[in-house]
């Protein structure tokens, strides 16, 4: 059966906030997956707590609603049970640059073979709107009784001091261009992170919609390229280590958007089937005698199998 972009959209109504940047970042994962093919039946959207964590409701795939900071562990536990799934965790900024922090770096330095999304407002647009990891020092939307007080987490920078082998970031409000990187870091083999800048029209008054419009552009179309070749000299490593962080730090009257790096280094599950024999075709939800493998396939995709 042809697949339609309607597959991918279950019979739940988003209940965000008017203007909330996360019905961008729904509707373009569910554009990268129709535009890729991946069945809803294999791909497993895995979340934490807060506005971003509703969207496992609202995508017709399997979706796991977990605790606070804990979507990664949860995620990178799926794909290694069953690899051949596409595994999409997904956070907001204070779930996942906050309590979740230890798990992106662990998660780093790993390397599976995952999409993980960072839902970027800066708020704790569920609990109020206090200041996230990702507001910046003195800053103060109308949610805070005074400024800010402590500096600002980057993802971008963090994901690099991690390992991450595809660090990414996007504008909710641009869903064309915002489907597509989501589509890359599907297609990436490895980890890949995606930073996605959010309005919050409820808490956060200061980087609206009409704020970010005239700031945010395309690196890539500017000609940066996020590749990293596997065998570089010294000078040259300095050299794109040093263009990295030029871009990944750029804010203010001008934001960049797109892919900022892009390595290849074997995935955590290619690692591991050096260490298992048989891995990926002996992991936990695929092996098994007398046709359980099979067995496990067709119940994925929804398929009534015989007793």
């Amino acid at each position: 059966m042809e697949l339609k972009l309607a597959d991918y959209k279950s019979d739940l109504a988003p209940d965000w906030c008017p203007g909330c940047g996360d019905y961008g970042i729904l509707s373009a994962l569910q554009t990268a997956l129709y535009k890729l093919g991946i069945e809803p039946s294999r791909a497993v959207m895995v979340s934490g707590i807060g506005c971003s964590a509703k969207t496992v409701h609202y995508a017709a795939s399997y979706g796991i609603h977990t605790l606070h900071g804990r979507p990664l562990p949860v995620a990178q536990g799926v794909k290694l049970a069953h690899p051949e799934l596409t595994v999409i965790a997904m956070a907001g900024d204070g779930d996942g640059m906050g309590i979740g922090a230890g798990h992106f770096v662990g998660a780093g330095r790993r390397n599976p073979d995952l999409l993980y999304l960072i839902f970027n407002n800066e708020v704790y647009g569920m609990t109020k709107g206090q200041a996230s990891p990702t507001l910046e020092l003195g800053a103060q939307p109308k949610s805070l009784a005074r400024p800010n007080i402590q500096s600002k987490v980057n993802p971008l920078m963090l994901a690099f001091a991690a390992g991450f082998t595809f660090i990414a970031r996007g504008y909710a409000y641009d869903v064309k261009n915002l489907a597509r990187l989501i589509q890359r870091g599907l297609e990436h083999r490895g980890l890949a992170m995606i930073d996605v800048l959010q309005p919050c029209p409820t808490y956060n008054n200061l980087h609206t919609r009409e704020w970010f419009a005239p700031r945010v552009y395309d690196v890539n179309a500017e000609g940066y390229d996020p590749r990293v070749p596997r065998q570089m000299s010294d000078e040259e490593r300095s050299e794109r280590m040093a263009r990295f962080t030029l871009k990944a730090t750029e804010w203010g009257e001008r934001i960049p958007t797109g892919v900022f790096w892009q390595a290849e280094l074997p995935s955590f599950e290619e690692r591991l089937g050096g260490f298992l024999p048989g891995y990926p075709r002996t992991a936990p939800a695929t092996r098994g005698p007398g046709g359980e493998a099979e067995r496990a396939r067709a119940l994925m995709r929804g398929h009534r199998v015989a007793e």
